[in-house]
């Protein structure tokens, strides 16, 4: 964590100085804002703690609920949502206290007495496997606590605005404040709010969505669940391992959560009849205990505390658009949805929270590039055009899990291909298959092979180096707040620090060169690393690299009291903290690569260390300039 570069701190480090609206913020919501982010769900928090680094911008989040949310009904999380606390600065401690999956494990009909169940399978689970990142369980609760703090600590100082409720909205056709929104206060009083954007991050039944004329296409499978958070006494010998039980009675999702004793236990309820008419919603949970029980014989629960339980009906559903823009209309985007107020599935592939996350953290750099000068508005459709394939493919992997999960005994012809299936496919429901295509915000692959490990419009995979100031290893990728930068990793050709090189000559270009994006997109009054972090990796050992010789782009001044970062110079040869090589584990070329990486961490352009008309062709496309002394 770097701080100091501001002044001495004494006290919280996280908590970075107020200002612009975050200075003297209204307790009420004013009558004019820049965002208006309506529900305070996983997507809804995110970005606030995303636009809280925005202070010049007006944004504001209003929760109809009194308070924080107290038992979340979401709990499983993802190594690339790990790796997105990474950036907010908690990954750390939620960690700590979250309960990390390191197995999962198969049970199916005993054959030699088929009404009882036995362990067929125990796989590792795919999170370690594929990622630096932990597959974790914790309450949604604890998520949005998080972010929240993170608002709340921001330069914007963003907190929620509880016990206001959305009652609708119209989008005019002019005026600097478009969005008309009428709210209910805390008194009851109704108001008019104009909004230059709105989100809607208020779930399933997100009035924001019915404001907009959007609708949910798919529909509800005839099979039920209940589900119930739950404490008790067993003496199933994996109650605190992730399992899937498949049994003649039915079957069980079991997952352990966080604390180690409660655990969440989703239990097939079987087929709903076409006329039931949601009336298996109102299952007992006596039955639903009962049902737990009769799939779990010869082990046997004894529940002594729900904390939570409800019942549902599978279903699958995509929204007909993710903003208001009519089809075949080119105009700007002003209202947004996300999370469950554009999708739906079940619960029991862990995805829900992840991928509305996920929009969140899509949708919120844009809004701050937007509203602050450094992107055409533009860019703002590229947020539909990116998240709804996303929702999709979430959606046809989420059926194909729920009906390999309800199957019957008899159905199966391979034990283990649930778990074949369950680690086969982890990528996906890991977070790390999303792929966007090309686009002014992701380039075309002509010079992918330059960063075979870097897949264009993936997210930025991190792989140890070591960083030159100290010596010590880290993880490159996780150097990358979440602040809204682009990233720019410069990894060098063979020449050392000092030498004449490619490396040299793109740093010197970088530095100087009217159609640097450097210079023509930063700021005049700012700091020359408040858009751009540019960061180079050489190749040679960390006690090779001389970083009095390394060029001044990567030792930038910044703060009040022009202090320079040291740590934007790192070495990649192995060394006494480092067992790889990331040219090596990346497939970099060794004539040296620069990939440019989004501030919501995917990898927008690869390309050799000579194209930097195509560097700055690439920016223009998404960005404006903001030096004066600068031409388009």
């Amino acid at each position: 964590m770097q701080f100091h570069h501001h002044g001495y701190v004494s006290a919280d480090p996280r908590l970075q100085p107020a200002a612009g609206t975050g200075i003297d913020r209204p307790a009420d919501v004013p009558d004019e804002v820049d965002v208006l982010i309506v529900g305070s769900g996983p997507a809804g928090m995110l970005l606030a703690a995303q636009l809280s680094q925005y202070p010049s911008i007006t944004t504001r989040l209003v929760e109809r609920r009194e308070g924080r949310l107290e038992l979340g009904q979401a709990d499983g999380i993802q190594p690339r949502s790990v790796e997105t606390f990474q950036a907010f600065g908690f990954a750390e401690r939620i960690v700590a206290e979250a309960y990390n999956i390191a197995y999962m494990n198969f049970w199916g009909p005993d054959p030699e007495n088929p009404a009882n169940i036995v362990r067929t399978a125990r796989t590792d689970d795919y999170g370690l496997k594929i990622s630096e990142f932990p597959h974790l369980i914790v309450n949604q609760a604890r998520v949005l606590d998080y972010f929240a703090e993170a608002a709340a600590l921001g330069p914007a100082r963003i907190v929620p605005d509880y016990g206001v409720e959305f009652l609708g909205l119209t989008v005019h056709e002019e005026g600097e404040h478009p969005v008309e929104v009428r709210l209910r206060d805390k008194t009851g009083q109704e108001r008019t709010v104009r909004a230059r954007y709105v989100a809607g991050c208020d779930g399933a039944r997100s009035r924001v969505r019915e404001a907009i004329g959007r609708v949910h296409v798919g529909g509800v499978s005839l099979h039920a669940w209940g589900v119930m958070d739950v404490l008790v006494e067993t003496d199933f010998p994996d109650w605190r391992t992730k399992c899937a039980i498949n049994a003649r009675a039915g079957n069980i999702l079991h997952i352990p959560r966080e604390g180690g004793y409660l655990s969440r236990i989703y239990v097939d309820l079987g087929a709903v009849a076409e006329d039931d008419d949601h009336r298996v919603r109102r299952t007992p949970i006596e039955e639903v205990i009962r049902r737990a029980n009769e799939i779990l014989h010869p082990y046997t629960i004894d529940v002594k505390q729900v904390a939570w339980s409800s019942v549902y009906e599978v279903g699958h559903r995509v929204t007909d658009g993710f903003d208001d823009v009519p089809e075949g209309s080119d105009r700007t985007p002003r209202v947004f949805l996300t999370g469950d107020a554009c999708h739906t599935h079940s619960a029991k592939a862990g995805q829900g929270m992840n991928v509305s996350m996920q929009d969140g953290f899509n949708l919120g750099w844009k809004l701050g590039s937007v509203l602050t000068g450094l992107a055409p508005a533009s860019l703002l459709a590229t947020y539909a055009a990116e998240r709804r394939p996303v929702a999709q493919q979430l959606i046809d992997f989420d059926k194909e899990w729920s009906s390999l999960m309800a199957r019957k005994p008899e159905e199966i012809s391979d034990p283990l291909e649930l778990a074949n299936y369950y680690l086969g496919t982890a990528e996906f429901p890991s977070g790390f298959m999303t792929q966007y295509g090309p686009s002014a915000i992701v380039a075309d692959a002509a010079h992918q092979a330059l960063a075979e490990g870097f897949p264009l419009g993936k997210r930025f995979k991190s792989s140890e180096v070591v960083l030159v100031a100290d010596g010590n290893a880290v993880h490159l990728g996780h150097h990358a707040k979440a602040d809204g930068r682009w990233r720019l990793y410069a990894f060098a050709d063979a020449p050392a620090a000092g030498a004449a090189s490619a490396l040299a000559d793109w740093a010197e270009w970088l530095a100087t060169a009217p159609d640097s994006p450097v210079l023509r997109h930063t700021p005049m009054d700012a700091d020359l690393d408040a858009v751009f972090d540019v960061k180079v990796v050489y190749q040679q050992r960390y006690e090779d690299v001389d970083v009095a010789k390394v060029p001044g782009i990567f030792r930038p001044r910044s703060g009040p009291l022009g202090l320079t970062d040291w740590e934007k110079v790192f070495a990649a040869g192995i060394s006494t903290w480092t067992s790889t090589d990331v040219f090596d584990e990346r497939g970099l070329s060794r004539d040296g690569v620069v990939v440019a990486v989004r501030p919501d961490q995917y990898v927008a352009a690869v390309l050799p260390l000579s194209a930097t008309e195509e560097l700055s062709s690439f920016f223009a496309q998404s960005m404006v300039p903001a030096r004066a002394s600068v031409t388009a």
